[in-house]
């Protein structure tokens, strides 16, 4: 990477910037779910690399500018490991993965305030760049530790019931802006249905996603072995096609 980056080195690479890099290094830790959902290991191998690469792109460009080496990050991970592993390194006691946790939580708000870092919320934390399901967990996460929850799930599955009524409501008055509210309501509820039974909201949705597109693969191939294109069938041929793919993909 210093080579491509040098005085001689290659054009594209070296007109890069952090920000121009960036859309490369989330659509590489996207490609690297895809290939762990797909069980695609012989993948996952190759897109380890292309994620691996980014790291060393960003590591690179920082030294060009006096910032830090890959070198600096490597051992700062190394540190922070071993720092928040007592229950391994040093004295500490952490017997289930629930405890490990939050030894792990308690250890990284000490790090912010050592660095004179203190959120004035308890959602500071929390950043908003990342993906909506995943803030939205993190959220109910952050909230139900100082006791902000619903005491059961079925008390989120009517929550869930109350929601879905207020956005008829909004649909049927007319009010986009209102309508589109509610739904987010109603979207920020079922994800903390999913934290209370352990599930992983944006994963699940991975998963329906890609089990969606299996399926369709499927209806347009059966349509195209009758001789039918996608504009060309009806709703009643693309469901009859559907059905049979829910039965086999």
């Amino acid at each position: 990477m210093a080579r491509l980056r040098g005085e001689n080195g290659c054009p594209w690479d070296r007109e890069q910037t952090f920000d121009s890099i960036k859309p490369y290094t989330l659509e590489e830790t996207y490609e690297v779910l895809d290939a762990i959902d797909r069980r695609d290991f012989e993948g996952l191998c190759e897109e380890l690399g292309d994620f691996l690469l980014q790291a060393v792109f960003h590591a690179q460009m920082a030294a060009e500018q006096g910032l830090f080496t890959m070198e600096d990050s490597l051992r700062a991970i190394n540190e922070k490991l071993v720092r928040r592993h007592p229950h391994i390194f040093g004295d500490g006691v952490a017997s289930t993965p629930a405890e490990v946790k939050q030894r792990w939580d308690e250890i990284k708000k000490q790090e912010k305030e050592a660095r004179g870092i203190r959120e004035a919320s308890l959602l500071d934390g929390v950043l908003r760049s990342t993906p909506a399901l995943v803030e939205a967990q993190e959220i109910g996460r952050r909230v139900a530790k100082v006791g902000f929850d619903w005491p059961s799930a079925d008390q989120v599955v009517e929550k869930i019931r109350e929601e879905m009524a207020e956005w008829e409501a909004a649909r049927a008055s007319g009010d986009a802006a209102h309508a589109e509210e509610e739904f987010g309501d109603l979207l920020f509820s079922a994800v903390n249905l999913a934290r209370f039974h352990g599930i992983d909201a944006e994963q699940a949705l991975r998963k329906a996603n890609a089990k969606f597109r299996r399926r369709f693969a499927h209806l347009e191939r059966a349509l195209a072995a009758g001789g039918k294109t996608l504009p060309g069938a009806t709703l009643e041929e693309m469901e009859a096609k559907w059905s049979e793919a829910k039965q086999s993909v």
